[in-house]
């Protein structure tokens, strides 16, 4: 059975064994080969299929949304988190339960991130905004890129 003649079902059960998905990236990715041409039929289709997988357990957002945590959190920070959390349609609460518990570490991650980059304290002003800009970049917030990059935060728990 070749990959153009899996079922709705099929194909999103092959999206779900490469890696976890929210129900609404499952939805965008499987209206592009749905053969019916009929929208409201094919919107059908495709939510029986995913009710079907989710009342299995197979399509779950709080294991999509640890996927992510678990996959960029080492990363990234969490203003970037909470981009790609809320571009995957994950409900609100989900996202902000999810970035609670990335807040609790990052301070120790942009910290790890900064090491793995630069690994010494700026010499100069621009080598400062340079390595500013790159933790900015990543996603973590002000007041951390300020502690890691002036080396304040070292000692002190996140």
């Amino acid at each position: 059975m070749g990959f153009a003649a899996l079922s709705v079902k099929g194909r999103a059960l092959r999206y779900l064994a490469q890696r976890e998905h929210s129900r609404q990236e499952l939805e965008r990715k499987l209206a592009r080969h749905v053969e019916d041409t009929e929208a409201a039929s094919a919107e059908l289709q495709i939510s029986a299929a995913l009710d079907e997988l989710a009342a299995k357990g197979l399509l779950c957002e709080e294991r999509a949304a640890a996927s992510v945590l678990h996959s960029q959190g080492q990363r990234y920070g969490v203003r970037r988190l909470k981009q790609t959390l809320q571009g995957k349609g994950l409900a609100p609460a989900l996202v902000a339960s999810t970035l609670q518990q990335a807040r609790s570490t990052e301070l120790a991650r942009a910290q790890e991130v900064w090491r793995r980059r630069f690994g010494s304290p700026p010499a100069d002003a621009a080598e400062r905004a340079r390595q500013m800009r790159f933790l900015a970049g990543r996603g973590f917030e002000g007041d951390i890129i300020r502690r890691v990059v002036s080396g304040s935060g070292e000692d002190e728990p996140s």
